[in-house]
């Protein structure tokens, strides 16, 4: 599942053995409303999976949204990368946007990530990779963004399901490090790591599936 606003692109040069997987790839569906809860989107999504012996991957947003997903159809293991296993490992940056609620008054139509979000606060050099990434950002629709990010600021979740397994950078700017526990490490690896540290993400999936 990737992240929020992206498509399943980002995940162009995860290559697992064919052997030994079969990778299937899910794509965001629109909410029915604003107010839709995550626990009944993802049981919405959870239809799309048809296999057994299922090991759900997320990135980021998408991260969040196996986790839900995990609750419905008890899969063999969940994978997240850049992302988080609870509302515990928030930033404060984060926590302070929900507090105050600032996110409802970036207009939709100008927002394609969380990201964006919080481009406002960043230096350039972070500025400029995320402009970098935007080909990869194709889901725009107005109704989906307000939904996701509404969803993404006010997950509840409090313990980490105990079949999880967390890959994070060292490097994330969207839920920095030193916000999460329990975790593999990637050294120096960015919130997009899915893409730019494809490589180590490929060699600690295969190690540990």
């Amino acid at each position: 599942m990737p992240g929020l606003a992206a498509n399943s692109k980002i995940f162009q040069q995860i290559n697992l053995p064919k052997d030994r997987f079969e990778l299937h790839y899910l794509e965001w569906i629109m909410p029915i409303s604003v107010t839709e809860t995550l626990e009944d989107y993802a049981l919405r999504m959870s239809e799309f999976i048809k296999e057994k012996n299922t090991i759900l991957i997320g990135v980021s947003f998408g991260g969040i949204l196996v986790q839900e997903i995990g609750k419905i159809i008890n899969p063999k293991k969940i994978v997240i990368i850049s992302s988080i296993k609870s509302n515990k490992e928030f930033s404060k940056q984060l926590q302070l946007i929900k507090r105050t609620k600032s996110y409802l008054f970036f207009p939709s139509s100008s927002i394609t990530t969380l990201e964006n979000i919080i481009y406002r606060f960043s230096k350039k050099k972070t500025q400029k990779r995320i402009e970098g990434y935007k080909m990869y950002l194709s889901v725009r629709n107005p109704l989906y963004l307000k939904w996701a990010i509404h969803a993404t600021l006010h997950w509840s979740q409090k313990n980490p399901p105990p079949n999880i397994l967390h890959i994070h950078g060292t490097a994330d700017h969207i839920f920095p490090i030193k916000n999460i526990t329990n975790y593999i490490p990637i050294q120096n690896g960015p919130h997009v790591m899915i893409i730019t540290k494809a490589k180590e993400i490929n060699a600690l999936l295969i190690k540990y599936l």
